[in-house]
């Protein structure tokens, strides 16, 4: 029994050299397996410098346990003292891999192959690996031979032997000497078939590339052909049932663990396909169907087992395909895009645990690489190399990436790669998580050399890579091209201008030598300016390469630069406040509206950022906002003409707001990717665009009758919104359909206040189309009685006679959506009670004024839609268009609004509500309404963003098509998508319509 005394000082020291569990230690310690050294000081040394101490000793107390016997036990205890290597080798493998502590417990002697390493050992190639494996038979004997050599590599790996590249190329080393092996047990096992055919297995992925995981999927494609004079079809089916074992025999598990899925599912038509093709197929598939990833994929992709000569035409076949990739249309789009696909796929729960495919991690960096190699290895053969860090190596000599760039992503890529190391290591299982266990986060720390105070030491050093793998992977595609045309220290790389043509070309900009001149504008020079530019342009760049029209992005961006670029607050805007560099870079390029409005009065560049500038953000404001400082611009104003530019100013300024509030919304950020809902889109533009319309023409009002009449006109006058102006539903370019009313004051004979009235209504209009530097705004009164033909201005008593004696169903309907815009309250709101028993008449509609409307609505489709155009595509006048949608929901209005009281609203999506919650439409129907009323009024907003210009259909030229498509939330490549799913979402709506409004 020992003494207090002495157990305690062994207990000190066991604490000191870094055991977490020193009861149970002390106890092994003075177990009978150890009582030979269990004094020698070397042994709690070497203990204490492996990574998890307990984990090592409890390790070698099973290996000594398993020892056959007592001589073999007493060997093993001499050559642990007496050899250091082999005592740093085997503790600190013990102590980093639980799993290969197991496999040594199981096959005790296989500590032998780490007593002595000849110099060639050190770093065996491919050859020490095959002989390794030479004498296995069977599936059983290569998994036990496969973990003798993993052993080995180990060991090397945890006493720092060999780096994290050259353990990673070891493993890819190993893996090919395994995949020869199982084929080779394959073959023995089905000679006959072996007969029949040639098979090369090309690796791709880590193993392809020279740097494998300890644990990973072994990517491979497989490629087969008959023996000469053989039968092809009998050939692929032998091939096939070789391939299909020698994938058994490396995946499958047994009590010695499996060794690694062989996973074939980056082949020709992944999992659908064939799993052995001929060469031509391979190459027929890739020249007609492969998608641009399939490319990026056989960067790595080399030839490891089976037949060498066929792997190498296979390689030698598709080489040139792989660098013609970065021609394909949208080609980074569509890189990006599966990266940014990666990363959504990650589980919520582990995003910030994610070491490979989150932000920040290794597979940012291999994206980053490969994008570059594919755009500039078309040209310059040095960067063809399948292996990661060579390939960045090749970049930075080459010029393509700035050398301090390119040694701190090194730095951090081969952090990252280690901690993947260590992780897998420890139980042999594939994972890219960081463990959450304080123990778990303490081993690791202490495998990678961080002893102080381990799990704060890795989890500081971890974030610390991974923001410098953020940062550098947002700038490493752009920020050479401002190399190509800025200043730079001498002896500097940089790339030269045909390379940086190709990177634009490639980024999707149509016109790369204009996107150089405008680079140069910005970026050149030693000024402060210059020096903030060189620090933005980079990612603003990459979101402009993310829009339809990359080149308007940057043209439009150096446009307000060398507008406000003396303005001191505009670049310190851009370069502090989060949000306001890519809303500016989504803003100026997604279309022209917003863009030109801008350009009219660039200092609204200030709405974008975080705080927001004159008004806060691009929270579109209200009409009780807009209103009084259009009124207090009109109140200082000298001339009616002065105040209404001043409100146009108000206008042009709000406009813009909401156009980028519209367009940020679609588009999303980087930090919050669009998810709003389009119906609430919708809402926001409508209801943003009505208010401001409003807004305008009160304050037009009050402009011209204060320059006419002073404070008081002649004549009451009130302002009626009518159509979609009345329903808080107006687009971007849509007029303002408006009745004119006004009621002579008491003492004022009636031809004065219509003289009056109609002299008002004169003056705003012209006011409101005068060309200037702010859009026009069109005041439209056909909706008048009598129409085009009819006053423009009546009175309310004119109003209800004619209403009495003359009105028509279409007329009724049409003032569904009146509503008091502008003017005297008490006159707007005496004709709303004039109309209403009109629009929602008692007892509902009669049948000839239901068969009038439905008449009038069919000739309507005939005769109003444009020649050449497609109906099916026509958002408007098209079946399961606006029209449709709002005349079967006005019908509804009509017929129940008297007794329904939801239903007496001027908004369509809020008396489609009501109909529903009535029971007057079923929930799926009027979900199929609303889906395609809101889809239309979305393509019809993003044409008018787009063109500058209203349009009702989708537009023909390409880029403003995708421009379209971006906004509505379709990606590069998938317009004709965008097309199917607006006829298909028509078409269900125009289904209901027949129903609905035709057939009851």
């Amino acid at each position: 029994m020992t003494a207090p005394g002495r157990r305690s000082s062994t207990f000190t020291r066991l604490l000191r050299h870094g055991f977490t569990e020193a009861s149970a230690a002390e106890r092994l310690l003075e177990g009978p397996e150890l009582a030979p050294i269990r004094n020698d000081p070397v042994l709690l040394e070497a203990l204490g410098a492996t990574a998890d101490p307990d984990l090592a000793l409890r390790g070698l107390v099973r290996l000594l346990e398993a020892q056959p016997s007592p001589t073999a036990r007493r060997e093993l205890l001499d050559t642990l003292i007496a050899a250091k290597p082999l005592r740093d080798r085997l503790l600190g493998v013990l102590g980093a891999s639980a799993a290969l502590g197991d496999h040594l417990a199981r096959h005790s002697g296989d500590w032998h192959v780490l007593v002595t390493y000849e110099p060639q050992d050190l770093h065996p190639g491919l050859e020490e690996f095959e002989r390794g494996l030479a004498e296995a038979e069977d599936p059983v004997s290569l998994r036990v031979a496969y973990r003798r050599c993993l052993l080995s590599i180990a060991a090397r790996d945890v006493c720092g032997t060999t780096g994290v590249a050259e353990t990673a190329a070891e493993l890819a080393d190993l893996a090919t000497a395994t995949l020869r092996a199982a084929l080779r047990i394959a073959c023995a096992a089905a000679p006959e078939d072996a007969a029949l055919c040639r098979l090369a297995v090309i690796a791709m992925g880590k193993c392809g590339g020279h740097e494998l995981n300890y644990v990973s999927d072994v990517d491979v494609i497989f490629v087969g052909e008959a023996v000469e004079g053989g039968d092809e079809q009998a050939a692929l089916r032998a091939a096939t049932r070789l391939a299909s074992h020698m994938m058994r025999i490396c995946s499958e598990t047994t009590v010695e663990g499996s060794i690694w899925p062989v996973d074939a599912n980056l082949r020709p038509e992944g999992r659908n396909g064939p799993l052995v093709r001929t060469l031509s197929s391979h190459v027929a598939y890739y020249q007609r169907w492969a998608k641009t990833w399939e490319f990026q994929a056989l960067l790595k992709a080399r030839p490891v087992a089976g037949d060498a000569e066929l792997g190498a035409r296979y390689v030698a076949a598709l080489d040139p395909l792989v660098w013609q990739a970065a021609e394909r249309e949208n080609f980074v789009a569509d890189v990006q895009k599966m990266r940014r696909r990666v990363v959504e796929n990650i589980p919520v729960s582990e995003v910030e645990r994610e070491l490979k495919l989150g932000p920040g991690g290794l597979r940012d960096v291999e994206f980053a690489v490969q994008l570059l190699q594919l755009v500039h290895g078309r040209t310059d053969a040095s960067l063809r190399s399948g292996t990661t860090l060579d390939a960045l190596l090749a970049l930075a000599a080459g010029g393509y990436v700035g050398r301090a760039d390119a040694v701190q992503l090194d730095e951090s890529y081969r952090f990252l790669r280690l901690l993947e190391h260590r992780i897998q290591l420890f139980r042999l299982r594939r994972t890219h998580l960081l463990p959450e266990g304080e123990a778990d986060l303490r081993r690791l720390g202490r495998s990678m050399g961080l002893r102080a105070d381990p799990v704060a030491e890795l989890t500081r050093e971890w974030k610390r890579h991974t923001g410098v793998v953020r940062r550098l992977h947002e700038k490493l595609f752009y920020r050479p091209l401002l190399d190509a045309v800025a200043q730079l220290a001498p002896g500097e790389a940089r790339l030269s201008p045909e390379a940086a043509r190709e990177r634009l070309v490639a980024l999707g900009y149509a016109d790369p030598a204009a996107a150089l001149r405008h680079l140069e504008a910005l970026a050149s020079g030693v000024t402060r300016k210059a020096a903030i530019q060189r620090t933005l342009l980079p990612v603003l760049l990459g979101w402009f390469a993310d829009s339809a029209d990359p080149d308007a992005g940057l043209l439009n961006f150096r446009k307000v630069s060398d507008a406000l670029g003396k303005t001191p607050w505009y670049l310190r805007l851009l370069r502090d406040e989060g949000a306001a560099a890519e809303n500016l870079a989504r803003v100026l390029s997604a279309g022209r509206l917003a863009p030109d409005l801008l350009m009219r009065a660039p200092e609204a560049v200030a709405l974008l950022g975080d705080g927001g500038g004159d008004g806060g953000g691009l929270e579109p404001r209200g009409r009780a906002q807009l209103e009084p400082e259009m009124l207090a611009a009109v109140g200082r104003a000298e001339s009616a003409e002065q105040g209404v530019t001043a409100v146009r100013g108000v206008r042009r300024r709000e406009l813009f707001r909401t156009a980028a509030a519209d367009i940020v919304g679609s588009y999303g950020t980087e930090a919050q990717p669009a998810e709003a809902d389009q119906g609430a889109l919708v809402d926001l533009v409508g209801g943003a665009v009505s208010d401001l319309t409003a807004a305008t023409l009160a304050g037009t009002l009050r402009a011209v009758v204060r320059g006419g009449w002073g404070d008081t006109l002649p004549t009451r006058f009130a302002v009626i919104g009518m159509g979609r102006f009345g329903g808080h539903e107006l687009g971007y370019g849509s007029d303002a359909d408006v009745l004119f009313v006004h009621e002579p004051r008491e003492g004022v004979e009636e031809r004065e206040a219509a003289q009056a009235a109609n002299r008002v209504v004169a003056e705003m209009r012209r006011l409101l189309q005068i060309p200037s530097a702010d859009p026009p705004l069109l005041v439209d009164a056909d909706l008048r009685p009598e129409g085009k033909s009819g006053p423009l201005v009546r009175t309310l008593t004119s109003y209800e006679a004619y209403y009495r004696r003359w009105s028509q169903a279409w007329e009724s309907q049409a003032l569904l959506r009146a509503e008091p815009v502008a003017g005297d309250e008490d006159l707007g709101r005496r004709f709303m009670e004039l109309i209403d028993p009109l629009r929602y008449p008692r007892g509902g509609l009669g049948e000839d004024a239901v068969r009038e409307i439905r008449r009038l609505k069919a000739r309507m489709e005939a005769e109003r839609l444009p020649r050449g155009t497609d109906p099916k595509l026509h958002t408007k006048l098209g079946p399961g268009g606006l029209s449709d949608v709002e005349w079967t929901v006005q019908l509804l209005q009509m017929r129940h609004g008297a007794e329904v009281e939801g239903l007496r609203t001027t908004r369509t999506r809020e008396a489609l509500a009501a109909a529903r919650e009535a029971g007057l439409v079923s929930e799926e129907d009027a979900a199929t309404l609303d889906e395609a009323w809101v889809l239309a009024t979305r393509v019809r907003n993003a044409v008018m963003l787009v063109r500058g210009r209203a349009g009702d259909t989708f537009p023909s030229e390409p880029r403003e098509l995708a421009a379209v498509g971006r906004y509505l939330g379709y990606g590069p490549g998938h317009v004709g998508d965008m097309l199917d799913a607006y006829r298909r979402t028509a078409r269900r709506a125009r289904g209901v319509v027949e129903e609905l409004f035709y057939a009851t």
